[in-house]
């Protein structure tokens, strides 16, 4: 196990913000088109962390046009150019999965940090 922990730990990003489930994060993604790379940014709650060292992932939900959209990233992907920390919440669970179900300004309100 040491040795599998040394590998992975070369592929491990430094550069990435202390963030839990209810959080308001950035992530920019590169998104590959024809011969170059374009930066495209999604915003929205996090509403799960999962896994650890290379493993690790976390899912971010938005409202998009009054739809629901979420999308699943692993945290240590070479498709994540950069995670921005917009806004800090204190969530009381450790899945937010109930945010689903709620409607309007009651899907982004998360219980904020004093």
């Amino acid at each position: 196990m040491k040795k599998i922990s040394e590998i992975e730990s070369a592929y491990l990003k430094k550069d990435i913000p202390d963030f839990k489930p209810g959080d308001t994060v950035v992530v920019s993604v590169k998104v590959p088109e024809a011969d170059k790379f374009r930066i495209h940014d999604f915003e929205g709650v996090v509403i799960s962390r999962r896994g650890s060292g290379t493993n690790e992932s976390f899912a971010v939900r938005k409202i998009s046009f009054g739809e629901g959209v979420e999308r699943v990233f692993a945290l240590h992907s070479p498709t994540i150019d950069k995670i921005t920390l917009v806004k800090k919440s204190k969530a009381k669970r450790s899945k937010l999965y109930y945010l689903r179900e709620r409607i309007g300004k009651q899907a982004t309100k998360v219980e904020t940090e004093q």
